[in-house]
């Protein structure tokens, strides 16, 4: 591997950390916007604007650029692989693609919430947030492990995780109306 190709790979995964870091967090903006909104009043107006400018700094000014720039120095360092791309690179680039269209959901639910819309409840919207988990998890292994995967196992650990996260989310949802 060339030195400039680790240059690109360590830029890749930086843009990767702060476009997941957007991810997990602009959902969490959604919540409390959507909740704000629910409890009504004077002070609601006020959350609900602050969460707006939060949103609105979050998606604009790290969830875009770190996409953008985290998608360029990702193609950058594929070029070795165009020849012939291994079964587990194209599961990824698959799943890349997924996670881009999760991003682009975001994105119209950012737009959506700036304009005062609100198509999600919060409790949508909490379980949403837990698909950037689902992944990270799946991305990072196939980038890690490579040609050490048996995809019947990677399968089965990807459907269980799901299913730990949709526990989870029933779980603190049944905690949440008890309290």
């Amino acid at each position: 591997m060339t030195p400039m190709l680790y240059v690109l790979k360590a830029l890749h995964l930086i843009f990767a950390f702060t476009w997941f870091a957007a991810l997990f967090y602009a959902p969490r903006l959604f919540i409390y916007q959507t909740e704000a909104k629910d409890k009504g009043g004077p002070e609601s107006e006020k959350m609900i604007d602050q969460y707006k400018l939060m949103s609105k700094r979050l998606w604009k000014g790290i969830a875009w650029p770190s996409f953008i720039l985290n998608l360029v120095f990702g193609l950058g360092i594929l070029h070795p692989y165009f020849s012939s791309m291994p079964m587990w690179l194209i599961v990824k680039l698959i799943l890349i693609a997924l996670l881009i269209g999760y991003h682009h959901l975001l994105h119209f639910t950012f737009k959506a919430l700036q304009k005062d819309i609100y198509r999600y409840s919060s409790d949508k919207l909490r379980a949403i947030n837990e698909v950037a988990t689902f992944f990270l998890f799946a991305i990072v292994f196939l980038g890690v492990m490579k040609t050490l995967i048996n995809f019947t196992y990677f399968s089965v650990g990807m459907i269980v995780l799901i299913v730990l996260l949709y526990v989870g989310v029933v779980m603190y949802k049944k905690k949440r109306k008890a309290n």
